[in-house]
């Protein structure tokens, strides 16, 4: 089993959702995040003043999958959510050793 964590632009979560759901894969976790790359955040003027944003907004989503679906999803993801520009995202990937479901104790990929 492999954890993926997305972390993306707010206005491709629906895009991205939407991908995954058509790549059938439908447990996720979505949060809402900031924080920065390379971009660094911008500056911005508010009543005369000017402000360093150096957080922005971004959305988190993690999914654990089976390995066979591992490639499925990570493509539904940069399908969905690349733009070419900086401040696309980026895409984690790690193991998984166990998962429980806590209703009826089931474990491995059943829990899934």
């Amino acid at each position: 089993m492999l954890k993926i964590e997305a972390i993306l632009q707010p206005s491709k979560l629906d895009a991205v959702k939407d991908a995954l759901l058509e790549a059938g894969i439908e447990g996720m976790t979505i949060l809402e995040a900031r924080g920065h790359g390379r971009q660094k955040g911008h500056t911005e003027f508010y009543r005369g003043r000017e402000y360093t944003v150096d957080l922005l907004p971004k959305v988190k989503i993690e999914l654990v999958v089976t390995d066979d679906l591992k490639e499925k999803a990570v493509q539904a993801i940069i399908g969905a959510a690349r733009t070419g520009r900086i401040g696309d995202g980026k895409i984690f990937v790690s193991r998984i050793d166990e998962a429980i479901r806590i209703r009826n104790d089931e474990r491995g990929e059943t829990a899934l």
